[in-house]
Parts: structure tokens; C-alpha cells; sequence
């Protein structure tokens, strides 16, 4: 069953790159008494996550934080390496913070799994976006088959 609005977000460790390797994150401490805005993509360095989806949150990344978003978490069924790699080539900063679900957890915790084995892309998250309030589901957008409307940042940027 999927997430939905009014849940509370899983407790799942992710993985964030930094200047000393891979460090493990805790859902409940990118949480905890924040407003957060997290957006799933199917892959790293995909045509639409890297060439649209991933910069419009980038872009609009002052706005999110005048409306009063404590942070902007993107997360992708990729390993820490390459959501690091993916950070410096997007020149994403401290913008928004790339957390890697190397083997889908959070995905399947979220009820949000893809199956991409069609496309040789194996378990993956579908593309989505929500805000949550202290770990609550306040607003949740997600994309039905190809589309990319419910999770672009301008939507959620519009839901808050």
C-alpha cells in the first residue's frame, strides 16, 4: 500500500556522499521538526531527472526556503557514489541534499517501487514529490505512467 497524505514517513537508514565516503542518514532525523520537501526519481542521470526534474529544484531552491522549507531531499535508487557524482555534475551544493536507496528500501517503505527490470534498470522508486511536516505527509504528488507534472518543483513549490 502507498504512502498517502496524513502518514508518517518509514524510519529507513538512506545513504548521503560526503568529503569522508558514504555516511548513513536516518529518515527520522531528516524529519524531525523540519519542513521538508522530498522528491523520488526513477534514476540518477536519466534524461528527464537530470534535465529537468533535478534542476527545477535546484533553480527554485530560494524559494522553497522563503515559503518556509527547512530542506529539499532528493531521493533516487542509486548508490552513494553516484547520487555524489550526480551532486557535482548537476552543481546542486547545498541546495538540495541527494540521499542514495541503494536497495530500494525506502521505496518499498513508501509503498512507491517501480519495477524497471523491463528496462534493465532492475527495483527502482516511481517519480514522485511531498511535503512533510515533522515527518507527517502534508502533500503528495505522484507522476501516473510517463508524466511529469505532480512532482515537478514548480507543483510543489504552487502546494505550499
Amino acid at each position: 500500500m502507498s504512502i498517502k497524505v496524513g502518514d508518517k514517513i518509514p524510519s529507513v537508514t538512506l545513504t548521503q556522499m560526503t568529503a569522508e565516503g558514504p555516511k548513513p542518514v536516518s529518515t527520522d532525523d531528516v524529519f524531525a521538526g523540519k519542513k521538508v520537501v522530498l522528491f523520488a526519481v526513477p534514476g540518477a542521470f536519466t534524461p528527464l531527472c537530470s534535465g529537468q526534474h533535478l534542476p527545477g529544484y535546484v533553480k527554485l531552491a530560494d524559494q522553497f526556503k522563503a515559503k518556509g522549507v527547512d530542506q529539499i531531499v532528493c531521493v533516487s535508487v542509486n548508490d552513494a557514489f553516484v547520487m555524489g557524482a550526480w551532486a557535482k555534475d548537476q552543481q546542486v551544493g547545498d541546495k538540495v541534499l541527494l540521499l542514495a536507496d541503494g536497495n530500494a528500501d525506502f521505496a518499498k517503505a513508501m509503498g512507491l517501487e517501480l519495477d524497471g527490470s523491463g528496462f534493465g534498470m532492475g527495483k527502482r522508486s516511481q517519480r514522485y514529490a511531498l511535503i512533510a511536516e515533522d515527518g507527517v505527509v502534508k502533500h503528495l504528488g505522484v507522476e501516473e505512467g510517463r508524466t511529469f507534472e505532480a512532482s515537478k518543483a514548480e507543483t510543489i513549490l504552487a502546494a505550499l
